[in-house]
């Protein structure tokens, strides 16, 4: 799954704004943004950002958190 998929699942079950979410993970407030854009992140922002994705969906509910990673894995859409 793309990195910006995963990233728009947990802004849409968070109600994270973009910005909070870019500035918590890797420091840059405009990530979502670009990446939207096309910005292809190198391998350490991956790691970061995924680490970061983790330990948000870490802190979901339970129900929440499965569904979460039901979607993930599934590929779902981020709107369902």
């Amino acid at each position: 799954m793309s990195l910006l998929h995963a990233i728009e699942i947990c802004l849409k079950l968070t109600n994270i704004p973009p910005s909070r979410f870019g500035r918590d993970s890797v420091r840059d407030p405009r990530l979502v943004h670009d990446l939207r854009r096309g910005r292809q992140p190198g391998p350490r922002m991956e790691r970061r950002v995924r680490a970061h994705l983790s330990g948000v969906l870490a802190g979901l509910p339970e129900s929440e958190r499965r569904n979460a990673e039901r979607r993930l894995r599934a590929g779902g859409s981020a709107c369902e």
